[in-house]
């Protein structure tokens, strides 16, 4: 009898163990999948950023072409200006 209970408790110990690995392997499915989503998510979050950041800097090329034919001196002091503040905070 003793051997029976011995058996039992061996057997309902290996379900046990089983029945763990099978959910943390299911768990870890999950959140991978989960993950992955969240990565696609991302990805296409940031092509997105990356097509509104070009469609700005072609603005801003525009701009600043348009600025250099219509008032160059301007846009050459703008510039010395710019540059000067840029050195400022860049020194200090």
């Amino acid at each position: 009898m003793a051997q029976s209970t011995s058996s039992s408790t061996t057997r309902s110990s290996g379900d046990f163990a089983r029945n763990a690995a099978d959910d943390l392997t299911e768990r870890a499915a999950n959140l991978a999948e989960k993950t992955g989503e969240q990565i696609e998510r991302i990805a296409e979050q940031s092509r997105q950023a990356t097509e509104q950041v070009q469609v700005v800097a072609e603005n801003f090329k525009t701009a600043v072409d348009k600025s250099i034919k219509d008032q160059p001196l301007t846009t050459l002091a703008i510039a010395a200006g710019v540059g000067f503040v840029i050195g400022a905070l860049w020194k200090s």
